[in-house]
Formats: structure tokens, C-alpha cells, sequence
């Protein structure tokens, strides 16, 4: 059986606002980004689910 890869929402734009401490990309916490490999399913689409209000509040400060 094949290994599928973890699902990510990394879009390649690497940089965090210290404001808020979420990537400007993804909209993920340093903290989160470091420990995503080790999260399991659950834990990550826990994660998965808030991105939208966090870039969302990211926008809503001109930050994205």
C-alpha cells in the first residue's frame, strides 16, 4: 500500500508577521508549521479548518 503524502497547506510563501505570528502564506503559527510532520490527521485538519478566519483576519489587516 502506498504511503500518501500529509496533506499541507503550505503555498510556498514562507514569511511570518510578528503581529499576529502566522505565516503570511498558510496562515499557520511558527509553532504549528514546526510540528505539522508529527500532528496527526486529526490535529492538522483541526488546523486546516481555522486557516480560512486567520488569513482572513490576515487580509483584513492589509497583511496579505
Amino acid at each position: 500500500m502506498p504511503i500518501e503524502p500529509i496533506k499541507s497547506p503550505c503555498i510556498k510563501v514562507c514569511a511570518v508577521d510578528g503581529k499576529t505570528g502566522l505565516c503570511l502564506g498558510c496562515g499557520r503559527t511558527l509553532s504549528e508549521i514546526g510540528s505539522w510532520v508529527k500532528m496527526g490527521a486529526d490535529a492538522r485538519e483541526q488546523v486546516i479548518a481555522v486557516l480560512p478566519e486567520r488569513i482572513a483576519r490576515l487580509e483584513s489587516m492589509g497583511k496579505r
